[in-house]
């Protein structure tokens, strides 16, 4: 049975699931949510995700929300990106938990008020506080990388495939690659592997023909 997986090519954390689904090699599919249209508000959506929120993989019986669940799920399913033993699981797990509070939260945050509210709306202290959060961020995971290939072990893990949901998108949100070499060259053994695809590639967008 082909794996569903209910995303929308601009959010970040549908990002983190589709790219785990398309490096594992299981059969899986995109379903689009027209997010910006409200079609994440709607009873129809919320009998799939009562949160509201993509994304949302739907295997079988099996209906899983939040990317770090989908990612352990993938990772359970495939035998890939969990780590190789329990010490390299509960860091994998670690990191995923930083992103997910340090670098993932402000990322989106940050892109949305910088790019998908109308200009005149757009609060520009607290888009300067967010940057201000991820700058050091930013240079948490570039000093961890330096030396290494992978966040985690040596090879690629939810650790690497959760880090990495916000870092290939093109709207400015306060991340320049020239700025942080390690991270630059991690994202570029991430889009090296087999399969890879950038986001807009890979999951239907809601804002098609414009710089969203």
């Amino acid at each position: 049975m082909t794996i569903q997986l209910y995303c929308f090519g601009e959010s970040g954390n549908s990002y983190k699931a589709a790219i785990a689904l398309q490096l594992s090699g299981l059969d899986w599919e995109p379903v689009f949510v027209d997010f910006f249209n409200g079609a994440a508000r709607t009873p129809e959506y919320r009998e799939i995700n009562a949160m509201g929120e993509a994304p949302v993989l739907v295997d079988g019986d099996t209906k899983l929300s939040q990317s770090g669940v989908i990612q352990d799920y993938v990772a359970e399913k495939s035998g890939k990106f969990g780590g190789k033993d329990a010490a390299e699981r509960r860091e994998v797990l670690r990191w995923v938990l930083w992103d997910n509070h340090k670098l993932s939260s402000m990322a989106g945050v940050t892109r949305f008020l910088m790019n998908f509210l109308p200009e005149d709306k757009r609060p520009q202290e607290v888009i300067g506080f967010n940057q201000g959060r991820l700058k050091a961020a930013y240079q948490v995971l570039d000093a961890h990388l330096e030396g290494r290939d992978w966040i985690v072990g040596d090879g690629i893990t939810n650790a690497d495939l959760s880090c990495c949901g916000y870092l290939y998108y093109p709207e400015p949100f306060g991340f320049d690659r020239a700025d942080w070499p390690h991270i630059d060259a991690w994202l570029t053994r991430l889009s090296d592997q087999p399969g890879w695809k950038h986001p807009y590639d890979l999951m239907p967008r809601s804002v098609k023909g414009s710089a969203a």
